[in-house]
């Protein structure tokens, strides 16, 4: 077996300098190095891994401002259908230390002259960063933040410096977000950045499908849906730098062919959501299964999650 290509990423142990509660069952960590050092800079809507007990690695957006790089902050939702991830973060207490890694970026604020922000719950994390930035330049935007009750909205108090850009809509007093009525008009000078729940998203793309090509930005907590063609099917694998041909058969992941050929690879999900497994792809049609790519992305056919996705093709030739 070949020795593996090295792989890096900025990976260290922080200190949980401060642990605070800013909306209902919501936590938020302050992150900074242990050696006071300033962190890796990062742009709007990056996000980081939390390496966390048992092997949970769990990834969560950064809602600090990048202007900072004393510390990152991060706010996580306890949810009652916890694979273990949040109720980790949630035990977490000032002083501990904790493995990080990244941070990474698959939801750039792209430069327009307008924005519509759409937060639901906790989605609102990568929203502040993306806020403070469009804000400082002068842009011109709007946040339609929906949460279950106020006391479940994290930062409103922050986002109401704002004052009428930010329109708050907690379900309880005011219904859900009427994102039909946000999105009625199409603009061609406006980009849409959504994060939230999966019904917001589905219903924030229905109501975004007669809006300019490439107007909408979404950022998913889960994997969505995908419809397979049929059942899966073994083909060729090469990888290119490392000078190695494998078979992946019909029941394993590029990912696993990958790591047991001895290529090393990073991956933090192994669902197609975080963006970590990333890879070249230099020849054949790869079989898109992740939630990360945009159709477009996708199309071009030049990179693949390959936690998920797979080849159309008999052969599938990766950078790697």
């Amino acid at each position: 077996m070949s020795q593996p290509t090295e792989v890096s990423e900025f990976e260290a142990d922080v200190l949980v300098s401060t642990v605070t509660r800013p909306a209902d069952d919501v936590v938020e960590l302050t992150l900074s190095a242990q050696d006071g050092r300033p962190l890796p800079p990062w742009t709007p809507g990056a996000h980081i891994d939390l390496m966390l007990a048992d092997g949970l690695v769990r990834q969560y957006s950064l809602c600090s401002s990048p202007g900072d790089l004393s510390s990152y902050r991060v706010a996580v939702l306890l949810t009652p259908d916890s694979r273990g991830g949040s109720r980790a973060v949630h035990a977490l207490t000032e002083g501990q230390t904790l493995r990080i890694r990244g941070p990474r970026n698959n939801f750039q604020l792209v430069s327009s002259p307008r924005y519509v922000f759409i937060g639901g719950g906790i989605g609102i994390t990568p929203m502040l960063p993306m806020i403070e930035a469009a804000d400082t330049a002068g842009t011109d935007w709007h946040l339609y933040y929906g949460g279950r009750t106020r006391s479940s909205m994290a930062y409103a108090d922050q986002l109401a410096s704002y004052g009428e850009r930010v329109t708050f809509v907690p379900q309880d007093e005011a219904g859900l977000l009427d994102i039909a009525g946000i999105l009625a008009s199409p603009d061609p000078d406006t980009l849409i950045y959504c994060c939230g729940p999966e019904p917001l998203l589905a219903v924030v793309e229905q109501h975004a499908a007669p809006w300019p090509h490439g107007a909408l930005h979404l950022e998913r907590f889960a994997a969505k849906e995908i419809e397979k063609e049929g059942d899966d099917a073994a083909f060729e694998l090469v990888l290119q730098r490392s000078g190695l041909t494998v078979t992946v058969p019909a029941d394993q992941t590029v990912f696993t062919a990958m790591r047991e050929a001895g290529v090393a690879v990073l991956g933090s999900c192994l669902e197609g959501i975080c963006g970590t497994c990333e890879t070249g792809v230099l020849e054949g049609e790869v079989d898109h299964r992740d939630s990360v790519l945009d159709a477009d992305e996708q199309e071009a056919n030049d990179c693949m999650m390959v936690c998920v996705s797979r080849a159309r093709t008999a052969r599938l030739v990766l950078d790697a």
